[in-house]
Order: C-alpha cells, then sequence, then structure tokens
C-alpha cells in the first residue's frame, strides 16, 4: 500500500485550523484519536510521531526518522496542554458573556414582538436623524465652499494691487486653506475637514 499522502502542513497527521493552530490527530481503522492543538506545526507533528510509536506505528508512517525507540519520541514530543486555574476561569467568564449576550437577543427579539410601535418609532427615529445628518452636512460643506470662495477672492484682490476688507492678521484669510471636498458627493457622510498643507 502507498504511503498517506501528507497535509497542507506538510506532515501526517497534522491539520491547519482556521484560528492559526495547527491540529494533530491519528487515525486507525475508524478510530479517531485528538493529540490536541499546537502552536506550530512541528510540535504537532511531534505529538503524532510519540503518538504512533505508542500504537506500534512503523517508522516509516512517522514524521521525523530521527527517532529510534519510543522513549526518544516522547522526549521531543511536547508536553500536554495543562488548564490552568486562569485558563478555566478565562473559559467561564467567556461563557458567562456568550449567555448573556443570548440572552439580549432573545430578549429584544421578545420584546420587539411585543412592542411593534416601539420599533416603528426607533426606526423612524434613526431616519430623521440620517436625514438631519445629512442636511446639517450638507449646509456645513457649503458653507465651508462659500468661506474660501471669499478668500480665495480677496486673495486674487490683493494680489491684482486691490485692496481687501479682510485685515492682515484677520482669522478669515485662513479659510483659504479649507477643504471643500469637490472629490465627493453630496451624500458622503465622510469628515470634510482635513489638514492644513
Amino acid at each position: 500500500m502507498p504511503p498517506r499522502r501528507r497535509g497542507a502542513s506538510g506532515y501526517r497527521g497534522v491539520r491547519l485550523r482556521p484560528n492559526g493552530g495547527y491540529y494533530a490527530e491519528i487515525r486507525s481503522g475508524n478510530l479517531r484519536l485528538s493529540l490536541g492543538t499546537y502552536e506550530t506545526t512541528h510540535e504537532a507533528a511531534r505529538a503524532f510521531d510519540a503518538a504512533a510509536w505508542r500504537l506500534g506505528r512503523p517508522r516509516r508512517q512517522m514524521n521525523f526518522q530521527d527517532v529510534y525507540t519510543l522513549q526518544q519520541a516522547l522526549d521531543v514530543a511536547p508536553p500536554p496542554r495543562l488548564n490552568s486555574a486562569q485558563d478555566r476561569a478565562e473559559h467561564t467568564a467567556r461563557q458567562c458573556r456568550l449567555l448573556i449576550a443570548q440572552e439580549d437577543e432573545r430578549v429584544m427579539a421578545e420584546w420587539r414582538r411585543r412592542h411593534p410601535e416601539d420599533v416603528a418609532y426607533e426606526q423612524d427615529y434613526w431616519a430623521r436623524r440620517c436625514k438631519e445628518d445629512t442636511r446639517r452636512r450638507r449646509e456645513e460643506r457649503l458653507d465651508r465652499r462659500r468661506r474660501k470662495a471669499l478668500a480665495s477672492a480677496q486673495a486674487d484682490l490683493v494680489a491684482a494691487g486691490g485692496r481687501s476688507f479682510f485685515t492682515e492678521n484677520y482669522d478669515r484669510w485662513l479659510d483659504i486653506w479649507l477643504s471643500t471636498s469637490h472629490d465627493t458627493d453630496d451624500d458622503d457622510d465622510g469628515d470634510d475637514w482635513s489638514d492644513w498643507e
């Protein structure tokens, strides 16, 4: 029988998990024995080899050929992951937060079912708020464009030898540097202020 194909990890019995860890397992007929998740492919492959030695597998089915006895395989295999009291406490806290979030979602679904008029009012409120925010942003953008145009016109007037009604230290001169966002459309929700160049 040909040797079993190695996975994408490059080692027998080791797979990459979606979270970035490496999962090791050994199969024997219909039996699948999980060996745990490890940080590197090398650790997972060493754990696989130690289990293969314990199950009496031939050396050609191992990932590393530099081990000649079960004791050597156990010596180079990573120690089993120990779940400390801190690990258990963190897991319990995560589970508690998950249960609270699930209960919140359930209660909110029940509230929406029982009070559809409040749901409609809330949706109407946010739609009005969105329209008001859009109107306010458009007015602010238009005001910035007017102020910039006035400052630019005053600068052109002074450059042509005329006299501006802006005094020399008047803050409105700085309006020349305002961003008027000519490259955005009127529905843009972003902030149009930019740093001075």
